[in-house]
């Protein structure tokens, strides 16, 4: 049974919001900051050998624009506090749908609560996504009688879906009208009941974890049937969240975890993205100019979701107990030696970072692992060697 949490989600009026503030904190700052840094250099390497008089144009031109940019944040804060007032009245309830009542709306939610989900959380709750199972676009209550309704053919297996950074449940459907099938029915097709989860992936990895442990135990419990088997499924960050999740299991009697005995991972940075540490050197670069420092504060408008995908996670996390790694990591080239290949991985994430192998050490030292050549990163949501990998190591 659909969860009717779902209606308390932003709307229309919320979606303008959003973009107003973001044209304020981002647009206009932006374009004022380099504008004002701009006018400084000029004027400063004009003024200094013609003297003090020469200034009075520079200083001029910079009250100018910033009285300009000044009137501009104004008029985009109140447009936005209208729109706040509107949406919490419920006026975008005749404006137009929810955006998860459509499937562009929900990946719009996703990918921004990828980028700045963390302030979504504590400045538009509204915005923020719950972890949570999902059917049919829609949270299912964890109760027994939702549960049963949600999964009217439930079995003792459980493969449990988790998606990356910017996605959503409905990206494990990628590319599904080539392919005529997706892991969750190959699975199903052999027993599994596919569970579907839907995350705030701007959210640190710990936090996420501590809401992914909540959310299994409480889906075991109010399982219909007996619970044989988990086997988890996590792409890039998904993977990250599984690991993070058995860091913060209880010590109960009942425990989801005793139950997994798979865990995969699709191109997950266990050891850190270099794409995610080129965002915040390349922020670090731009600080050190004036006039691109505004640039610079676009790259760090980013969550702790990604600052979290620098590094990965640590050797200290430990794995779960009784579960059965494989690690499945793919380059742009058909082979991993390949020079291309071995710089960008599958774009995103590099192969020794996929199956876990540093400096210090291997992560997992007896996990099985599969390359996929000539595939990007996304292409891991719905491949076929995946699949059929998936189908050999969950029978």
């Amino acid at each position: 049974m659909p969860s009717s949490k779902a209606a308390a989600g932003p709307g229309v009026l919320d979606a303008l919001s959003l973009a107003v503030e973001v044209a304020d904190g981002l647009g206009v700052s932006t374009v004022r900051d380099t504008h004002l840094a701009l006018v400084d250099r000029v004027h400063g390497v004009v003024d200094r050998p013609l003297g003090r008089a020469s200034s009075l144009p520079g200083r001029a031109h910079r009250a100018v624009a910033s009285g300009v940019y000044a009137g501009l944040g104004a008029g985009l804060r109140a447009a936005g506090r209208g729109l706040d007032t509107a949406a919490a009245s419920r006026l975008d309830a005749r404006v137009g749908r929810r955006l998860d009542d459509h499937p562009r709306g929900r990946l719009l939610r996703a990918a921004v609560n990828g980028l700045i989900g963390d302030r979504l959380a504590d400045e538009r709750p509204r915005w923020a996504i719950p972890m949570a199972v999902r059917v049919d676009g829609r949270d299912v209550d964890l109760t027994s009688e939702a549960v049963r309704a949600a999964y009217p053919t439930a079995t003792g297996r459980i493969v449990v879906f988790l998606h990356g950074l910017c996605e959503d449940e409905s990206s494990w459907r990628r590319r599904r009208d080539v392919r005529g099938t997706t892991y969750a029915e190959g699975l199903a097709d052999r027993g599994w009941t596919p569970v579907m989860l839907r995350a705030n992936t701007g959210l640190t990895l710990r936090a996420n974890g501590a809401a992914l442990t909540a959310v299994l135990q409480r889906l075991t419990q109010a399982w219909p049937v007996p619970v044989e088997r988990i086997a988890l499924v996590g792409h890039s960050m998904g993977g990250l969240v599984v690991r993070a999740a058995a860091d913060v299991v209880d010590d109960s009697d009942d425990r989801w975890v005793d139950r997994v005995t798979d865990v995969v991972t699709l191109g997950t940075p266990h050891l850190g993205s270099p794409v995610a540490g080129g965002v915040g050197a390349g922020s670090r670069a731009l600080a050190r100019l004036p006039e691109a420092a505004a640039l610079g504060r676009i790259l760090d408008w980013r969550s702790v979701g990604v600052h979290d995908l620098v590094h990965g996670l640590a050797h200290d996390v430990p794995p779960l107990p009784h579960a059965r790694y494989r690690l499945v990591a793919a380059t742009l080239t058909r082979s991993p030696r390949h020079p291309v290949g071995a710089v960008l991985g599958d774009t995103l994430v590099r192969l020794p970072s996929a199956y876990g192998r540093g400096r210090s050490g291997e992560l997992f030292p007896d996990a099985d692992v599969l390359h996929v050549g000539g595939a990007g990163h996304l292409d891991l949501l719905n491949h076929p060697r995946v699949h059929e990998a998936l189908l050999d190591w969950l029978r």
